[in-house]
């Protein structure tokens, strides 16, 4: 979960920071580099602060980078720190909210760091149906998070952390993989790698399947 605040001193006023980019960041972008198409447009869904999209498109300058987010603060502040970074790869934010319709039409990865356990689960939904109208047969569609496994015993701090997000909103929470996996099927993906990740995470590696007969 992401705990935004201000920037640093002298920085724009609308950049926002969120500690835990900095400790997560390297691990998600050894992942990337691996799992990323040679050239293309990323969409990043629930950018947040706008970090990650920043650090990501300057080490990855061969892609695209779409950030976006539904919060006005948040879309702000990833406004701030591209006019920082000052990379041509790096597009103005988008406002797109998961559960809704989307205003990207198609992108060749997507990407989702931290949002299925503070949004309703119907935000979940929604971020696998638009991938799955958004990108072409083989693309990528990236979760990085804390989950449940089933008969895999969750750390007692995700546990804690579950307990105390259901106590911020009954519909947030950790979602189950099984669960997860289940709406990205359905929605005509598969889940092509599971990655343990520092910090009891997860990096969720789903592929568009290509049609029957292509």
């Amino acid at each position: 979960m992401s705990v935004w605040v201000p920037g640093d001193a002298g920085a724009a006023s609308n950049k926002l920071h969120a500690p835990a980019t900095l400790r997560n960041r390297d691990a998600i972008l050894a992942v990337l580099r691996d799992a990323l198409p040679s050239s293309g447009l990323v969409l990043e869904v629930a950018s947040g602060s706008g970090e990650h999209a920043a650090y990501f498109a300057a080490a990855l300058s061969h892609l695209n980078w779409q950030p976006s987010d539904p919060d006005p603060s948040a879309l702000a502040s990833i406004d701030a720190w591209r006019v920082e970074a000052k990379l041509p790869n790096l597009l103005p934010p988008v406002m797109l909210d998961a559960a809704a319709p989307w205003p990207v039409n198609r992108a060749d990865a997507i990407l989702c760091i931290n949002m299925t356990h503070i949004s309703p689960w119907s935000a979940t939904l929604g971020l696998m149906e638009g991938a799955g109208k958004t990108l072409p047969a083989g693309g990528l569609l990236y979760l990085y998070g804390p989950f449940i496994r089933d008969e895999v015993e969750t750390a007692p701090s995700n546990l804690a952390f579950d307990a105390s997000l259901k106590a911020r909103d009954p519909q947030w929470g950790l979602r189950r993989i099984e669960e997860v996996s289940a709406a990205a099927e359905a929605r005509g993906f598969s889940l092509d790698r599971l990655i343990e990740m520092p910090a009891n995470n997860l990096s969720l590696l789903f592929r568009k399947v290509a049609p029957d007969g292509l």
